[in-house]
């Protein structure tokens, strides 16, 4: 479909690609990753023809149309939002009109033989098909579930574009782009401005997409999710690998070891073959060995390890001085903006030692609140109070806007340094990659990574008992994202995280908050027991909106517990991204509950409640059974784990088949706790009722 052959782009005296060539082919699922700087959206401009390559070509297949999402791009603010979401259908409503045209033209016509009204009926069914292919009889509804699916509420779409946050546009334009339906997606970080549920919605919406898909994403979970192939740019060449990120990443390190280890056997046989020339060079009775051997060493052909990228953040946080236990108080807070409702109730309490993330979708709150915290806001109701000694350390999500772009790298932090601190500054910024010449760079020169790590290293220069983080992976790259969570994880003092990013909460946060319709819904756990936990909140949301209501008007009846499962497992109607399990609510599927459903509640007979209780019994007896025999199937798993685990302990070879088998026993583990999980849920909330 596209092929990029032998490409080289460079500036002056610098090469950033160096012949670089791969096919991306349809229904391909690509991500592209490297560090910032490495070439991807570059590489990205080039398909698209907004830039030239030095030299090489890129040859696209006359019918592929190519949607690209940038990182940044002019938005339009002229119409509303559903408006301007339906202009992604423009040649639909083109279409449409021609259609009409020729209709008409055929129905004035009586020539029926001739070869022109045989060309209007041709040309009728191929725009009425292209028209169809399009999407034009479903164009409102495709509208409706994309803006949705996005985040966006349905009293947000007869609102101006105008009165959006610049994320929410680019929500707007990566709407059109999907209603688009072109043959591949470019996507340039689609996931910075969303949030966790829509990008779990875009992430169902791309893997089951009929076309191509290419993205640059900083988003572990997302790669691993959409897509199936990896391309790595790294210091000008580009490698391919036909697997997710995470197989990426082990086969990666793979390939470099089995690269070193070759190049390391060649350079001893050089070597030692070099000693044996020199030693026998001016041997009469070895001339003919000699000869050999310098004839093997011209026809060898040399080995050349590839070159690894080491230029990594080196980022310690400094000890936390000593804060009282409790940091911060948060009674009953709340913010409006004028009429502008935002949330209320926010009531918890932030103890020394807390790892916390703010989670919701955008606009929600998270933002508003982690400002009232660090005292640049003030609650509209409720209060906001600080423990003793708390000194807080805040990097904010708009650091573009906190930052002269006419001070140098240097100068923005030596403006702010006070003390000691300021003869280290030049090691800080290397330890944040700016090393050399970078330091005299302007920021507004810099890249979106280049700004975000400077933030970074400006807010370190004193040490802080509480880190207030507003989205801080944004624009940076894999390694340096794995390298703040590991200095977060050593980090002593207090943590407060607003973000997105699944991958980089895992196993960093422990206590979860939800903005949420207004309101704030403290989890206790990590961030995927969050997820888990939404998603069944979800499903019980919507059995109970599902269910008929009574002749009171309130949700259908009976003594039963529970409400009615949904189909197959999920529901209609479903929150976007929110997976619903197979399964979940079968507890109540031959329940009381069903039977009563939508009737007003009647005074039950002995015999009736008799029945009921049997029936009661008979599920309680059948879930139970299901969750002993998952237990069993568990613990047999863990015995043949184990007995992996020994062999694998004493062995002194690789056998590519155990281990193989061993992985497969780690996946059907991971699968029956999950099914563990679902049942005894259900045999709970049955045993409940």
């Amino acid at each position: 479909m596209i092929s990029l052959d032998n490409l080289t782009v460079s500036y002056g005296g610098w090469t950033l690609f160096d012949n670089i060539s791969f096919l991306i082919n349809p229904k391909d699922r690509i991500g592209l990753v490297g560090k910032n700087g490495a070439g991807k959206t570059t590489l990205l401009r080039l398909i698209t023809g907004e830039q030239q390559p030095t030299s090489g070509a890129v040859t696209i297949n006359g019918d592929c149309t190519i949607g690209y999402l940038p990182q940044t791009m002019r938005v339009a603010d002229t119409t509303t939002l559903v408006e301007e979401a339906g202009k992604a259908f423009e040649e639909v409503l083109a279409l449409e009109a021609e259609a009409a045209r020729l209709t008409a033209e055929i129905a004035e016509r009586t020539d029926y033989e001739s070869a022109a009204y045989e060309q209007l009926l041709h040309r009728l069914d191929e725009a009425q098909e292209r028209y169809r292919l399009l999407g034009g009889d479903t164009r409102e509804a495709d509208i409706e579930k994309t803006l949705l699916g996005l985040g966006f509420r349905r009293s947000d779409f007869d609102r101006a574009t105008s009165e959006f946050s610049g994320g929410w546009r680019m929500r707007i334009e990566l709407a059109k782009l999907l209603l688009r339906r072109p043959s591949i997606f470019l996507l340039d970080e689609p996931t910075n401005h969303l949030d966790i549920e829509s990008i779990q919605w875009l992430e169902e919406y791309l893997k089951n997409y009929s076309g191509a898909v290419l993205l640059i994403s900083h988003d572990r979970a997302f790669l691993d999710n959409v897509t199936t192939r990896t391309v790595e740019l790294s210091l000008g060449k580009v490698t391919d690998y036909k697997v997710p990120y995470s197989k990426y990443v082990a086969l990666r390190a793979e390939r470099r070891a089995q690269q070193k280890a070759a190049y390391e056997n060649q350079q001893r046989m050089i070597e030692k073959t070099e000693e044996f020339i020199e030693k026998f060079r001016y041997k009469p009775t070895k001339s003919n060995q000699v000869q050999s051997r310098i004839k093997q060493l011209e026809r060898l052909e040399r080995l050349e390890i590839e070159e690894e990228d080491l230029a990594t953040l080196n980022i310690k946080f400094p000890p936390a001085p000593r804060s009282g236990q409790i940091v911060a108080e948060i009674r009953e807070a709340g913010m409006s903006f004028g009429p502008k409702h935002v949330f209320s109730g926010a009531d918890f309490t932030i103890e020394k030692g807390d790892r916390i993330a703010f989670v919701g979708r955008n606009g929600e709150g998270k933002t508003t609140l982690a400002r009232m915290i660090v005292g640049q806001l003030a609650p509209t109701e409720g209060s906001i109070r600080l423990g003793a000694n708390v000194n807080i350390g805040y990097y904010a999500q708009n650091q573009d806007d906190l930052m002269d772009g006419d001070f140098t790298v240097y100068d923005t932090l030596d403006r702010v340094a006070v003390g000691d601190i300021r003869t280290r500054l030049r090691d800080i910024l290397g330890a944040f990659l700016f090393r050399g010449e970078d330091i005299d760079k302007k920021v507004k020169v810099l890249s979106g990574g280049e700004r975000a790590r400077l933030a970074m290293a400006r807010m370190m220069l004193e040490p802080r008992n509480l880190l207030v983080l507003d989205e801080p992976t944004n624009h940076m790259d894999m390694r340096s994202k794995d390298i703040l969570k590991n200095a977060i994880l050593k980090y002593d003092g207090t943590v407060i995280v607003v973000s997105h990013d699944r991958e980089f909460l895992d196993g960093m946060v422990d206590k979860i908050y939800e903005f949420r319709d207004g309101g704030v819904q403290e989890y206790l756990g990590g961030i995927y027991y969050f997820l888990e936990k939404r998603r069944l909140a979800s499903l019980q949301e919507i059995e109970r909106r599902d269910r008929p209501a009574n002749a009171s008007g309130r949700s259908g009846g009976g003594t039963g517990s529970g409400a009615a499962a949904p189909k197959n497992g999920a529901a209609a109607g479903a929150p976007a991204g929110t997976a619903l399990a197979a399964g979940s609510g079968a507890a109540v599927r031959n329940g009381a509950a069903a039977k009563g459903a939508g009737t007003v509640a009647a005074p039950v007979s002995g015999k009736a409640s008799y029945e009921q209780r049997k029936e009661q019994e008979k599920l309680l007896r059948k879930l139970r059974k299901a969750v002993e025999t998952i237990e069993a199937s568990l613990a047999d798993l863990e015995r043949r784990i184990a007995e992996y685990d020994a062999k694998f302990a004493a062995a002194s070879s690789y056998d590519e088949a155990d281990y193989k088998a061993y992985n497969d026993l780690k996946a059907q583990y991971d699968h029956q706790m999950h099914e563990w999980e679902k049942a005894s849920y259900e045999l709970e909330l049955t045993e409940e009722g």
